[in-house]
């Protein structure tokens, strides 16, 4: 029988402001034994009157990054955990962290592609994690990322996402802001359809490995209009988010 996955104490080592509501938190964990890129951690807080509560939020970084992992977290209004990330926690915080958690929503590179991914919001961080892990290995997967965002501020790891996609390696990444446009957008300007999709998978053909993370509608939105482009199921693999941009 496994032995349950035990609770360690994590330092928070950095915290970056990703959008007006996402932050990304780097936790060191001395006894951290490593994750594949798409599994998650439950984080739980703990208040002097002993009530506490947990949450689950995907692992953004990627497995070559040793000792530690970084979490990113929308802030959610009303929410009992994510404020107190944004609005309490600072450098040199422990928080409790037990993980890694999931074996079905993950992606290596020994598993091969090309590779289709498909995000709204904070739907990207466990696809960010598979994107750092084929840039630390070299790998020159064919992979396209369509990501789905309100607008232009709210597109989460912006820079860094550019920055990757301008590497030559293979990498290209689609936008489409649902709600707001910069003047001299370029991107997708609609929420993701059949149409957009096709013309995001065409070049990767009917075989691509997909990941598809997000709210409810959308994950099922593009998931079914897959299915009618042809990408047979056992190719679809998809994770549910709560409340997120798009």
């Amino acid at each position: 029988m496994p032995r349950p996955i035990e609770w360690q104490l994590g330092t928070v080592t950095g915290i970056q402001t990703e959008t007006p509501t996402v932050r990304s938190f780097t936790l060191g964990l001395p006894e951290w034994l490593g994750h594949r890129a798409g599994q998650h951690v439950d984080i739980r807080l703990t208040a002097e009157d002993g009530y506490s509560v947990e949450r689950s939020y995907s692992i953004a970084s990627e497995p070559e990054l040793a000792g530690q992992l970084e979490i990113t977290v929308e802030r959610i209004p009303n929410g009992e955990v994510s404020p107190f990330l944004h609005d309490v926690v600072v450098e040199g915080d422990r928080l409790e962290v037990r993980g890694p958690i999931g074996g079905y929503f993950v992606w290596e590179t020994s598993l091969g592609g090309p590779l289709l991914l498909v995000a709204g919001g904070s739907g990207v961080v466990p696809l960010m994690a598979m994107l750092r892990h084929r840039a630390r290995a070299g790998a020159t997967i064919p992979t396209r990322l369509l990501f789905s965002s309100r607008g232009p501020d709210e597109i989460i790891y912006r820079d860094e996402l550019d920055r990757l996609a301008g590497h030559g390696d293979g990498l290209e990444v689609a936008y489409t802001l649902t709600r707001q446009q910069p003047p001299g957008w370029t991107g997708y300007s609609r929420r993701i359809d059949d149409r957009m999709l096709d013309e995001v998978l065409r070049p990767l053909g009917s075989g691509a490995r997909t990941y598809i993370c997000g709210p409810t509608a959308l994950v099922e939105t593009a998931a079914n209009a897959l299915l009618r482009l042809g990408l047979p199921a056992d190719r679809i693999r998809t994770e549910r988010f709560g409340p997120t941009g798009t």
